[in-house]
């Protein structure tokens, strides 16, 4: 991790920016697969499965079988049941009922919530199969009443699904699952193939491959939940924090792959200085070392004068995950503006919110957290506006519609109401 001392204000548009490839160059490899798999099928997605994954399939549908046998120890099941209760309240506290507003006297305004019917769930399954977003995504899904959710996640070179990620879906009650990964799974519920159904929704983190191909599937009218992309962690921590507690968290987020990107920001050198000494020893015993090291090459640790001036440059990254380890955390939460997900305290470690908490772990990233908030129950709903307007209401409210539709020049607009006045006064 680079260290800058007090860096200009002017520096930290710079400063700010993430790893990424080149955009022409991704955009271009990307929509390429794209348009394949929407010529091609199932074709195309049996020969990148085979490219990109090193494994060659009969079928891409997870079987009912493979479903049935997939199991996990007695201690994971346990702690994915606990998770699943958690993340269930969680979400189910977000549904609302939204009252009947009456704007004026017999105009009655109201909203519901309808759920998306077909939605589709993107899950990486590589190095690091992610079954905690079949959770994430799943539950709140089931939860509304989607009625139909697809699945998708690459296989391994064997051309088996990992068993934690199967056990979950099943355990969450999706059965349509299938064993394509990258941005042609995201072509593939774009489009729909012969085995893969279209989608009107794409759920799902992944790296830059999948973001772009989630970006591109806009342009055929199919919605996103955001640009996830590699995660990101930035902490602002003060001379109280623990330097190991502070290690382990940026590590945390570090091995989640080589792009990906983590920020320490303190307004005191001496902890930066005990933190990096902490990295140093806790990244030798990591399995993932090599992966996280490369995702460190890609971070940096900032110092600042004080703490209001690490909140601002917090605000300028607008990073997707914050942890906020300070003497007194409430005063600098009250102030974050831009962030996907916080974390308040020496003991609110990310990883908590990445599994078990009851938050949602789908947050926007590459800065969209100035613009977009996490997967939540809104996610997997349209908000349908009704409106109900009576004879007096009409009466009361009609003036007003005729005056403003004649000054726009909408003649039309205006005799829609006019002929109802003109009815009513003929009564």
């Amino acid at each position: 991790m680079k260290l800058y001392q007090n860096p200009k204000r002017t520096t930290w548009s710079e400063l700010t920016k993430r790893p990424s490839i080149e955009q022409n160059i991704l955009e271009e490899g990307v929509r390429t697969i794209m348009q394949d798999v929407e010529r091609n099928s199932d074709n195309a997605l049996y020969r990148y499965t085979q490219l990109l994954d090193g494994c060659s399939l009969d079928n891409l549908e997870v079987t009912q079988k493979e479903l049935e046998d997939a199991t996990v120890s007695e201690e994971l099941a346990s702690a994915i049941d606990k998770a699943y209760a958690n993340i269930e309240k969680f979400h189910r506290s977000q549904l609302v009922e939204e009252p009947k507003i009456e704007t004026t006297p017999g105009v009655t305004c109201w909203r519901k919530s309808v759920a998306i019917e077909k939605v589709g769930l993107y899950i990486p399954g590589g190095s690091a199969p992610l079954f905690s977003t079949i959770l994430m995504l799943g539950i709140p899904a089931k939860i509304v009443g989607c009625s139909e959710i697809v699945l998708c996640t690459p296989p391994d070179t064997n051309g088996n699904i990992n068993p934690a990620i199967l056990y979950t879906a099943k355990r969450v009650g999706i059965t349509k699952i299938f064993k394509v990964g990258g941005a042609q799974a995201i072509g593939a519920m774009t489009v729909g193939t012969k085995s893969i159904p279209s989608v009107s929704k794409i759920f799902g983190p992944g790296n830059q491959y999948v973001t772009k191909a989630k970006e591109l599937a806009l342009e055929k009218g199919v919605g996103i939940d955001m640009p996830a992309g590699p995660s990101e962690l930035l902490i602002i921590a003060d001379a109280s924090a623990d330097p190991e507690f502070v290690a382990a968290d940026l590590l945390s987020q570090a091995e989640h792959g080589a792009d990906s990107q983590v920020i320490l920001v303190s307004d005191s050198e001496e902890l930066i200085k005990r933190t990096k000494d902490a990295i140093e020893r806790q990244l030798k015993e990591l399995p993932r070392k090599e992966v996280a090291q490369k995702a460190l090459n890609n971070s940096l640790s900032v110092s600042l004068e004080n703490l209001s001036a690490c909140l601002d440059f917090s605000n300028a990254y607008a990073p997707e995950h914050l942890i906020i380890n300070t003497e007194n955390v409430n005063k600098l939460a009250s102030n974050v503006i831009n962030a996907g997900s916080v974390f308040l305290g020496n003991y609110s470690c990310e990883s908590a919110g990445d599994y078990a908490s009851g938050t949602n772990h789908t947050l926007p990233t590459n800065g969209y957290a100035r613009n977009y908030s996490g997967v939540s129950i809104d996610s997997f709903v349209r908000k349908i506006t009704y409106q109900e307007i009576t004879a007096d209401g009409i009466r009361s409210l009609g003036p007003s519609i005729e005056l403003m539709a004649e000054a726009e020049e909408l003649q039309a607009h205006k005799n829609a109401v006019s002929v109802r006045l003109k009815a009513l006064n003929n009564e």
